[in-house]
C-alpha cells in the first residue's frame, strides 16, 4: 500500500510503486479532471501539484508521491473559483477543453511565483503545455485576467 494525500484526502493505494502517478489519480483515487495526452511528458496536460510544484503526472512515478501532497484540477479550489478558473469562464478560454486542466494548473504556478506577469513571462512558462485547438491568445488573456483577480 502507497499512502498519498491528494486534494487534502488520504489514499491508501494498492499499486505498483512505478505506476504512473496518472493512473493512479484517476483510475484508483477516480479523479478524472487531469488528463492524458501523450504520455511522454510533452503536452502538459497531466500537469498536476506535487508538494507546491508542477510535474507531469504521466511520466512521475506513484512512489515519488508516497508521503507527498498532491493536488488536481478539482483540488485547485474549493468550489471552481480560483482566479484562473473564473478568467477561464470569463473569457470562454477552452476550445475543445482537453488540455486546460493542465494549462490552469502549469498556470497557477506562474501566477504564484510571478503575480504580474508580461506576455513573455506567460509564454515561456507556459511553452510546454500544448493546445490542439491553438487557444494560446486566449489563455494568455485568462492568465492576465486573473493576475488582476488575485490584486
Amino acid at each position: 500500500m502507497i499512502s498519498v494525500t491528494i486534494n487534502q484526502k488520504v489514499y491508501q493505494l494498492d499499486a505498483d510503486p512505478n505506476m504512473p502517478l496518472l493512473w493512479a489519480i484517476r483510475d484508483l483515487a477516480g479523479l478524472t479532471g487531469t488528463k492524458y495526452g501523450c504520455g511522454v511528458a510533452q503536452c502538459g496536460a497531466c500537469v498536476v501539484h506535487l508538494n507546491g510544484e508542477a510535474v507531469r503526472a504521466c511520466i512521475t512515478p506513484l512512489r515519488s508521491a508516497e508521503g507527498q501532497q498532491v493536488v488536481t484540477i478539482e483540488g485547485l479550489s474549493e468550489n471552481n473559483d480560483h482566479p484562473l478558473q473564473r478568467a477561464w469562464q470569463e473569457i470562454d478560454v477552452p476550445q475543445c477543453g482537453y488540455c486546460h486542466s493542465g494549462q490552469i494548473m502549469s498556470a497557477a504556478i506562474l501566477l504564484r511565483d510571478n503575480p504580474n506577469p508580461t506576455d513573455q513571462d506567460i509564454n515561456d512558462a507556459m511553452s510546454g503545455n500544448i493546445c490542439r485547438c491553438g487557444t494560446y491568445l486566449r489563455i494568455r488573456e485568462g492568465i492576465k485576467r486573473a493576475a488582476e483577480m488575485r490584486k
